[in-house]
């Protein structure tokens, strides 16, 4: 099935040479279906990178999507034209008397502020407020995992001795938990990050789950035991390039990073990268839509709301 994105985003070019099926606003109104409302909280620099990264996913599914973007108030993105933002963006502001099956919160490059310190904190957890009537489930990425840890669970984080950047090996921890189904027992992801969360203080919580870690780059995959919250520490969506991108903007701004760990072949940067962790990227998605949005969000949202509960499936 398709998702269903503005017109005239640019991510939709890139889309169609990949065969990904998308409906653009005006044909979408013409099907007799309820399709599954997301929005994509996209703190991330380069958004449009990470509008083709997450799209190309969400349209990966039996599903119907459609695609909402919010962007911050508090902050001025440096990286994205105006036009666009003004375009295909929306502010809270705009969006908060609307209810969402399903929320991504992206990460962003700014681990080491600690979080009162990042100017769109105070708006950031307006969102995570507002989420916990209003939306169905919450995917947290990266710098969006720590901060869901920190604002629901009382979890920081702490600067690591040098970046996390790389390929890591995890191991699942319990393959029947429905976001895994059909992992392997093992499996590649990306990190990037500074910072991490203390291991102890998430296994202990009473409130969470880890699904999946590694030796080397720690928790990966956290859920709230009301399934409501899903924090991913590392960047399972990333392409096979933007670990090679991300180190050579570093080289290029004199910041002598190391070079990610397992990602160049013989840690060549040199040779070109190969992606391998992509199957599971589009199983973890796919099964976050389909148990934790698909067959939990109400029918009509309108019915819902004199009943707290979100644990009814009615599509």
């Amino acid at each position: 099935m398709p998702i269903n994105i503005p017109q005239h985003l640019p991510a939709a070019e890139h889309l169609k040479e990949e065969k990904i099926f998308i409906m653009d606003e005006e044909r979408s109104k013409s099907q007799n279906i309820r399709p599954l409302n997301i929005l994509i909280f996209n703190l991330m620099p380069e958004k449009e990178k990470t509008e083709l990264q997450l799209l190309r996913l969400l349209g990966n599914t039996p599903l119907q999507v459609n695609v909402t973007f919010l962007n911050t108030a508090t902050h001025e993105s440096k990286n994205v034209s105006k036009s666009h933002l003004e375009t295909f963006y929306s502010t809270f502001e705009e969006i908060k008397h609307e209810r969402f099956d399903g929320m991504i919160i992206t990460g962003a490059p700014i681990e080491l502020f600690e979080f009162h310190e990042v100017d769109f904190w105070e708006e950031h957890k307006k969102v995570l407020d507002w989420a916990k009537e209003n939306v169905t489930s919450t995917m947290h990425i990266c710098w969006g995992a720590q901060a869901a840890l920190y604002h629901y669970y009382g979890i920081g984080k702490y600067p690591l001795p040098s970046k996390c950047s790389g390929i890591f090996t995890h191991e699942v921890y319990d393959s029947t938990v429905k976001l895994i189904r059909g992992f392997n027992d093992i499996f590649t992801a990306p990190h990037s990050r500074n910072t991490s969360v203390p291991t102890d203080a998430v296994r202990n919580h009473p409130e969470l789950e880890v699904l999946s870690a590694s030796d080397e780059a720690g928790i990966f995959l956290v859920i709230s035991k009301d399934e409501r919250n899903i924090m991913v520490t590392g960047h399972l969506e990333y392409d096979a390039e933007t670990l090679r991108d991300e180190y050579e903007r570093d080289v290029a701004r004199g910041l002598n990073p190391e070079v990610p760990k397992h990602y160049f072949p013989n840690d060549d940067p040199t040779k070109r990268p190969l992606n391998t962790w992509r199957s599971h990227t589009h199983l973890l998605f796919s099964n976050w839509l389909n148990y934790y949005v698909y067959q939990e969000t109400p029918y009509d949202w309108v019915e819902q709301s004199s009943n707290t509960s979100l644990t009814s499936s009615c599509l």
